[in-house]
């Protein structure tokens, strides 16, 4: 699994972005939002149970991750259409502000190495990754188990002081200074 100082891997994968079909689909790659820190999260598959709770939550969090200059993209292995369906047919994902990427072929995922072994799905990876394409974080969780959004932002807030920042440190803390 690729990890803290790697670059991120390219890509280029279609996504969804609203739930009109004639406007829903564009095309999105690594040189997207060029110069801006990206939140890549990942899950295992559409219209499932846990992972529209860990979108939504993401999604009500859109609105602070691009006051931090940080774009916020989802990928499963789904196909944009089935993706368009998840979107038109669930209440809390249809009017999601981020979009959603389709790794169909798992080229992403594999060379991120977060395919689970047995399933062949994606595990519910997190990766925040600064503006020169660098790993800085990377949170992965148990299928069966959902991640924290508001964490993903507080250690994005932490990444982006460039200092020392204690445990359960908040945005407007003090950093630590070294002796």
């Amino acid at each position: 699994m690729l990890t803290i100082g790697d670059k991120f891997p390219s890509f280029d994968l279609k996504a969804v972005v609203s739930t009109d079909p004639k406007t829903a689909f564009t095309q999105l790659s690594d040189k997207s939002n060029a110069g801006k820190w990206k939140i890549v999260f990942f899950w295992p598959k559409d219209f499932t149970f846990v992972c529209p709770t860990e979108i939504a939550a993401f999604g009500k969090l859109d609105k602070d991750f691009n006051e931090r200059d940080a774009v916020v993209y989802g990928v499963s292995t789904d196909s944009e259409f089935v993706h368009l369906a998840w979107r038109q047919n669930h209440a809390d994902l249809k009017a999601l502000p981020f979009a959603m990427l389709a790794d169909l072929k798992r080229e992403l995922s594999q060379s991120l190495g977060i395919l689970d072994k047995a399933e062949g799905v994606c595990l519910r990876a997190t990766f925040i990754v600064d503006p020169e394409g660098i790993i800085r974080f990377v949170s992965v969780n148990d299928l069966s188990v959902g991640r924290n959004p508001q964490e993903v932002l507080r250690v994005l807030d932490a990444l982006q002081t460039d200092e020392l920042c204690p445990c359960n440190w908040q945005k407007g803390d003090d950093v630590l200074k070294a002796a």
